[in-house]
């Protein structure tokens, strides 16, 4: 934290990949990647500085987003504002790009386009575009939630390891052999929030929020006190004092343990892809499980994640480097090598078809995810739009923990987070 203040105050950043040439027209990149996701991004900006003399990329690595995004707010007000940050998904993208500060996609790709604009998928994009369907971000971490398992530690319980459950009634029942095979950790999930609510519902085919999740005007309510959330977390609750989930974390802590062996199945975004080892273990891929009752056909997942905002008031050479940035991260070789390296989903169509087929079918499970990304999402999964998210966030966060640690039933703690999430999106 310390080297992150010293940095926001002298506005020093590192350049990645040596000293760059004067005539470089410099652009600066903020962001707040784990530190397994942020070497592969600082080893592709080392490949584009070096590929050409024009733009020299420079990084800074923050060590969260809020500390990022108090920088950020002070190099503006200092004047000497970074390019490009990231800034995680908080389901008000259009209230984001109304804000002077930032310079919506689409513009600066209006003014410097990229070739076949139309590559960008809108199924893994959906949650950086505002009602007409405009880019208002590079979705350069968008994310799917799914299951990983490890696959060696299925066949030692005795599973079948291409077998992954599809409900929750039957990963229960996997999760308890796995136990009885000496395995300590079962289960693990990271982003309790977006695994456990959002996607709980999106998964299952049914309304996170009123107003057809907030994307139709007037005042959304969350459905989070219905029998399909409630029965989850009564659900969840009993697997933490069996100890069959002995692992929570509210964002990505989870990933670590389960990348290192310790846990057998992990529930997180296919971003965790980024820190596995194939040495280690061989792991395979599933979607995240659902509730055949609740709805036989299912439902597509949301899709989030974090990405790259442009920020306004740069100069006009310096928006045409960052242009070029763009572009180059969006050509298919790029974008397909990125989302290989890091798990994340493909930006663009060109980019999931320049994917290599034998990546694929080193990791089971993994394509079948990936063509998941051609269905057109249901209303169910299209995005969540809701004012003041960061705070229903905390609170949904907040209520979820008072059900795993025994402090509420899980009827009483899901009516509260209504509550209390009506009150802080301006409700009564």
């Amino acid at each position: 934290m310390k080297a992150w203040k010293q940095c926001v105050a002298a506005l020093a950043v590192a350049l990645v990949g040596g000293t760059a040439s004067a005539a470089a027209q410099k652009i600066q990149v903020w962001h707040a990647m784990d530190p397994a996701h942020a070497a592969i991004f600082e080893a592709f900006v080392a490949q584009y500085n070096k590929s050409q003399s024009d733009v020299a990329v420079e990084l800074s690595v923050a060590p969260s987003f809020e500390a990022m995004e108090t920088g950020v707010a002070q190099a503006i007000r200092d004047k000497r504002a970074p390019h490009f940050v990231q800034l995680p998904d908080y389901h008000n993208p259009e209230g984001v790009a109304k804000d002077n500060r930032v310079m919506p996609m689409h513009e600066l790709l209006a003014k410097h386009p990229v070739r076949d604009l139309q590559w960008f998928l809108p199924q893994t994009t959906s949650y950086v575009r505002d009602s007409r369907g405009r880019l208002l971000a590079l979705p350069l971490m968008a994310e799917a939630p799914v299951m990983f398992y490890n696959r060696d530690l299925f066949k030692k319980a005795g599973l079948n390891p291409d077998a992954p459950a599809r409900t929750w009634q039957e990963l229960q029942g996997q999760l308890i052999a796995l136990q009885k095979s000496g395995v300590a950790c079962p289960y693990a999930t990271s982003d309790m929030v977006w695994i456990h609510q959002e996607n709980l519902a999106a998964s299952n085919n049914q309304p996170f929020a009123t107003r057809n999740n907030g994307m139709d005007s007037g005042r959304a309510e969350l459905l989070v006190n219905g029998l399909l959330h409630v029965r989850h977390m009564a659900l969840m609750k009993s697997w933490v004092k069996s100890s069959l989930f002995p692992q929570i974390s509210v964002n990505s802590e989870s990933d670590a343990p389960f990348a290192r062996g310790e846990c057998a199945i992990l529930t997180s975004g296919t971003g965790a892809w980024a820190q596995l080892d194939p040495k280690r273990f061989s792991a395979g891929i599933a979607p995240i499980p659902r509730y055949l009752e609740a709805s036989k056909e299912g439902g597509m997942p949301l899709i989030g994640g974090s990405a790259l905002w442009a920020l306004s008031g740069h100069p006009a050479p310096e928006q045409a480097a960052m242009g070029k940035f763009v572009a180059w991260l969006a050509t298919p070789a790029v974008a397909a090598q990125w989302h290989q390296s890091t798990g994340y989903l493909p930006m663009t169509e060109a980019a999931a078809r320049a994917a290599d087929v034998s990546f694929y079918n080193r990791i089971p499970g993994a394509k079948a995810m990936v063509d998941l990304m051609d269905d057109t999402p249901g209303q169910n999964s299209r995005g969540i739009r809701l004012p003041q998210y960061p705070k229903v966030l905390a609170i949904l966060n907040e209520e979820m923990a008072s059900i795993l640690q025994g402090n509420k039933p899980p009827m009483q703690a899901q009516g509260d987070a209504v509550r209390r999430a009506s009150a802080a999106m301006g409700g009564k």
